[in-house]
């Protein structure tokens, strides 16, 4: 009763009712039925959507704030937050590169999910002057306009200089803006607690102007996003023989039964005993593997983002909107900021919370996602899977270097 009362389960059910309903109804009825359910569908988009900018200001805001204090308590922390921007960014550019050359090579049609993906927001503009719109001259402008931009590098600013500032003063606004952050949470609960109604209204949208066709193109969308999520996985491999010095093979064997047990519990946090196991096998000191995979799982989410900028590539080809290679960088930078400010997040809540921003920075309508998360059980998978290779692959990396330099900085004997 427990999984058939889940929430995916549930949402993917009202997606496959609601397309099948589309399809199979015609004539005067359709008309009828289309009046009623699309402002249903908006309704209950928009109630989603107006979480997004007070949510990503707020993880983020307190999120840097949180990961630079940590940084400045311990180097090891800070190698670890260095080595998770680098390769996160690493991920999310080889997969908007993959993204938009599988699109390129295997195109999706424009509309092809109807009017769930019509109607692109702002995006970055003419290419020649995006750069404007990084600083932002009114950050409450910036908010209003839905400018994810310009007010992810505020918040970064902000978190930044929270961190500088005496604890008890910080807090002064960290305290408002935690509390804003779980309002922020409560909100979007209720409304997914509604998702099977809203996602159904908008599928019988799409449906009845597709009709079969639509399967095809979320088949499609979850080839893509899958393809971007393995691609970040074997991107873990690259890491650990180029910055790690270990054998690529020797690595595969230890990170084995991590993605197993990852595969089989689509956690994280449930591997993390597998993942110290494996870490210890791969010659890591101890005591940099108990910093840095805890910090790696609650953090580091190179698959997740990876994925983000998959998605956000699909949906502008869909939205007929197709991003240039400024707007492909634009993503891949501002998916991973969000990434690591979404932090203990419900799947489902950050599903939209980390992908709504990079849409929006690149023009890519967001009014499909409904759609697409009904139908995330399957590339969540391998989210999980590559998020945990890449988890143990920074441990890696950061703890064989600690080890080293604690061996050559150690004492000689007798002295």
């Amino acid at each position: 009763m427990t999984v058939i009362g889940s929430r995916p389960v549930r949402l993917l059910a009202a997606l496959a009712i609601g397309l099948a309903a589309g399809s199979l109804v015609e004539g005067r009825a359709a008309v009828v039925l289309g009046a009623i359910l699309q402002p249903v569908g908006a309704l209950w988009l928009d109630a989603l959507t107006m979480t997004v900018v007070p949510l990503v200001f707020g993880l983020l805001v307190t999120g840097v704030a949180s990961a630079s204090r940590e940084a400045a308590a311990g180097s090891t922390t800070l190698r670890a937050l260095l080595f998770f921007a680098l390769l996160l960014t690493g991920a999310c550019i080889a997969a908007a590169a993959l993204a938009e050359t599988l699109l390129r090579w295997w195109p999706v049609q424009p509309g092809a999910l109807g009017a769930a993906a019509a109607g692109a927001l702002p995006g970055t503009g003419k290419a020649a002057e995006w750069y404007h719109s990084i600083i932002p001259a009114n950050p409450i402008q910036a908010a209003a306009d839905m400018a994810m931009v310009p007010l992810v590098v505020f918040a970064l600013f902000l978190g930044f200089a929270l961190a500088r500032l005496d604890k008890d003063a910080a807090e002064s606004l960290l305290r408002p803006l935690r509390t804003l952050v779980a309002a922020m949470l409560v909100i979007v609960e209720w409304v997914l607690a509604a998702g099977p109604f809203g996602i159904a209204a908008l599928a019988f949208g799409a449906g009845s102007r597709l009709g079969a066709g639509v399967v095809g193109t979320l088949g499609q969308y979850v080839a893509v996003v899958v393809a971007c999520c393995l691609a970040a996985t074997a991107l873990a491999y690259l890491w650990v023989a180029v910055a790690g010095r270990t054998s690529p093979l020797r690595f595969a064997r230890a990170a084995l039964p991590v993605q197993a047990v990852a595969l089989g519990t689509q956690s994280s946090l449930a591997s993390l005993p597998v993942m110290v196991e494996a870490a210890g096998r791969l010659g890591v000191a101890p005591e940099a593997g108990g910093i840095v995979l805890p910090l790696a799982v609650s953090l580091f989410r190179a698959a997740s983002a990876a994925a983000n900028v998959a998605v956000a590539v699909y949906l502008a080809h869909v939205g007929g909107v197709p991003p240039g290679i400024g707007a492909l960088a634009l993503a891949a930078l501002v998916a991973v900021p969000v990434s690591l400010g979404a932090v203990g997040l419900p799947a489902q809540v950050s599903f939209f919370a980390t992908i709504a921003p990079v849409c929006i920075a690149i023009g890519a309508p967001v009014s499909a996602l409904p759609l697409l998360l009904a139908i995330e059980a399957l590339p969540d998978l391998f989210r999980t899977l590559g998020n945990v290779t890449n988890d143990l692959a920074v441990a890696c990396i950061v703890g064989r270097r600690a080890g080293a330099r604690d061996e050559e900085t150690a004492p000689a004997p007798g002295n």
